[in-house]
């Protein structure tokens, strides 16, 4: 008979004394749903905390502790204030743009841009950089849309909330079979009906007084954007960015503070000698004696100087500082560790270089860029850019008449600085030439809005056939035939 893996239990040799074929098939019974995973083994003393839980219990549980973490390491850890701001400029950089089919929504657009916030302080790029910085650093954040008075651009006003002012301790059944979850509101079907917010920041509390009840208001869901990471199935919020490192920066930085401590009391230099006839040695301080027996003060010490011992004081040791092998190598990969938790470069977000070379930065950036291209059309595109388009469009309607055939636009992400950026320009021309990306693109890309450049191209193109300079510039352009790009631009003109 084959031996098991399983170690018998007084119940299988229990069973074994009236039965030992049966006992024997219980063992083979156990030994098959042994876990196969080591990882599964809990052998090992490691027991998770709250397994087993939802989405939202874990959120319930954790997220406010862990963004009032995270906003206190960006208000006093300058890497991660810098990781903050280089997640944050890689996906929005000056502005994720809308590219509309209609021309005339297109103006409409860049006249409403600038007046798009509800505090009257950014354009609607700015509040794209707000609320991906909130949404970096809290885990989620607010939109709210604001319907003004008619006469304006476009009667239509943002405001970014933070995510604070859901009230999450809201958790009730209605009575039309609504219930509130965590501030939210659900109907039967389980969709989001309406948010309950505060009036003001709950932070505020010396601010309840003036004029406000301090209770949560009912706001419909049409009139929010819930701009988060839904991660996990079922999650209805979200989770700091910094989740993942608070506990390790945090390690980090007692480290390198026990570290400091230790420096500041090496430098302070203390000598081992043998003390003779120490009546006639100086003494400490009264208040010092009891906590140094056997110290003495040996005086204020010359830097670069040779000072006379004390009488009575002979065979001196100097103790010098020393530091601490792999300390700047511990702490070089600690950040390294807390670069990846976050999803950034460790060279973006510390600054340094030393271990870099042209190939690997291109490596790395690649990766970057994949994950932020990933977010960017996975979550900030389809969650704030496309919603608060769709507003826009709404609010437009109430002034305007809209095209009959008006499309939700594309978008155009920023585009990517490159370390070569000769070799970047002819390759796009390339591609333009080649057909696999239009002009107008390639200038969204950098920055730049298509329409703008075509009419000043055309202006200065103009000007230089009015004041006779154009061949010479068209020399320099390499143009063939100059009297050809003068005659074109003439026509154009006339026309």
């Amino acid at each position: 008979m084959a031996k098991t893996k399983v170690t018998p239990n007084w119940w299988d040799r229990t069973i074994g004394v009236f039965s030992p074929t049966r006992a024997y098939r219980n063992l083979l019974a156990r030994e098959v749903w042994q876990r196969a995973y080591e990882g599964a083994s809990r052998n090992d003393g490691w027991k998770p905390k709250r397994s087993g839980a939802s989405a939202n219990t874990d959120h319930a549980c954790d997220a406010r502790e862990l963004r009032i973490r995270a906003r206190a390491l960006v208000q006093s850890v300058p890497y991660c204030a810098n990781a903050l701001e280089v997640g944050v400029s890689a996906r929005i950089g000056t502005g994720i743009v809308p590219v509309w089919s209609d021309e005339a929504v297109s103006n409409r657009w860049r006249e409403w841009a600038p007046h798009a916030d509800y505090d009257g302080l950014l354009d609607v790029y700015g509040l794209q950089v707000k609320a991906e910085r909130a949404r970096d650093q809290d885990g989620a954040v607010l939109v709210r849309k604001h319907i003004q008075k008619m006469g304006s651009v476009v009667p239509l006003k943002l405001q970014v909330l933070e995510i604070d002012y859901l009230d999450t301790q809201k958790n009730i059944v209605l009575d039309g079979g609504n219930e509130i979850i965590g501030g939210i509101e659900y109907n039967r079907r389980g969709q989001r009906v309406a948010y309950w917010l505060f009036e003001r920041h709950p932070g505020d509390s010396g601010f309840w007084h003036l004029g406000r009840s301090g209770q949560s208001q009912r706001v419909p869901a049409i009139e929010i954007i819930h701009l988060f990471n839904p991660a996990r199935p079922g999650l209805q919020d979200g989770f700091s960015r910094f989740a993942p490192v608070i506990t390790k920066v945090r390690d980090l930085y007692t480290y390198g503070d026990a570290e400091l401590q230790r420096k500041q009391l090496e430098s302070r230099m203390g000598v081992l000698a043998t003390l003779e006839g120490a009546a006639d040695l100086p003494k400490l301080p009264d208040e010092q004696k009891a906590a140094n027996p056997g110290v003495v003060d040996l005086g204020e010490l010359a830097g670069g100087g040779i000072v006379a011992l004390p009488p009575g004081v002979s065979n001196p040791t100097f103790i010098e500082p020393k530091a601490v092998p792999g300390f700047t190598s511990y702490m070089k990969e600690g950040w390294k560790e807390v670069a990846a938790g976050y999803r950034i470069p460790y060279e973006l977000m510390t600054g340094d270089l030393s271990e870099v070379n042209f190939s690997s930065s291109r490596m790395r950036q690649n990766q970057f860029r994949r994950e932020v291209e990933m977010d960017q059309w996975a979550i900030t595109v389809p969650m704030l850019c496309g919603p608060i388009a769709r507003w826009f469009v709404e609010a437009l309607d109430l002034i305007a008449p809209l095209p009959a055939a008006l499309s939700a636009p594309d978008w155009t992400v920023p585009k990517w600085a490159s370390p070569n950026p000769v070799q970047d320009v002819a390759s796009d021309v390339a591609a333009v030439k080649g057909g696999m990306q239009s002009l107008s693109e390639t200038i969204r890309q950098r920055g730049y809005d298509p329409e703008t450049v075509f009419s000043e191209l055309k202006q200065d193109l103009q000007r230089l056939s009015d004041d006779g300079t154009l061949p010479l510039m068209a020399a320099l352009w390499g143009v063939q035939n100059p009297l050809d790009l003068i005659g074109s631009v003439g026509e154009k003109a006339k026309d």
